[in-house]
């Protein structure tokens, strides 16, 4: 996200505290498709998508801040880690909106965000969970769905650091932040429009 937050939201804010343990009837996914204000509020969508945690993961620097994460520096990733109920969304309904919702194409790039922070990248949490992304990610190639090949990472869960307070539920808290106008209000319309079956 190229607009700073700071002067409005300090930094210093706690950040959530630690996720509860998953019900055994609940799975997680963790996706990173740069910026992740819009890529919680396109997952909030969706049936099935009980909760949304904007957050960082993918790096070596423990307890990361935004600031520490900005830098480039760190090898984080923005990314949303989600609890879905199977029975309600599919993990392949998931990497269907994940890939559809982004260009995954572009290295370390969305839009105007650029940086390793930003890359495309999906983050399993077991062996199906890989199958399946590493599986949709060659069919998409393969159709020629998009002008280049898609250079997302597909790596095994890493630990993963909610975001400060003020990252969460960013979009539905600020609707009228200029970058929630310009860039997040029109995917989500997109989006919208091409999930409409599956939106809650």
């Amino acid at each position: 996200m190229t607009e700073s937050v700071a002067s409005a939201n300090p930094s210093t804010a706690p950040a959530p505290p630690a996720a509860a343990p998953v019900p055994a009837n609940r799975q997680l996914a963790t996706f990173g498709s740069g910026c992740f204000w819009c890529t919680e509020a396109v997952f909030q969508q969706l049936k099935g998508v009980e909760k949304v945690v904007s957050g960082y993961a993918g790096g070596k620097l423990p307890n990361p801040t935004y600031e520490d994460i900005c830098s480039g520096l760190t090898g984080h990733a923005e990314v949303i880690q989600l609890t879905f109920d199977p029975a309600v969304v599919s993990y392949a309904d998931l990497l269907e909106a994940f890939w559809h919702s982004h260009d995954p194409t572009t290295l370390n790039r969305q839009g105007n965000d650029i940086g390793t922070q930003y890359r495309s990248v999906v983050f399993y949490h077991n062996d199906a969970q890989r199958r399946e992304a590493e599986h949709y990610k060659q069919k998409l190639d393969e159709s020629g769905a998009f002008d280049a090949p898609i250079v997302t990472e597909i790596s095994p869960a890493a630990s993963f650091y909610p975001a400060e307070q003020y990252h969460q539920n960013f979009y539905n808290d600020n609707p009228r932040y200029g970058y929630c106008v310009a860039i997040i209000g029109p995917k989500l319309e997109k989006f919208r429009a091409a999930f409409k079956e599956k939106l809650k």
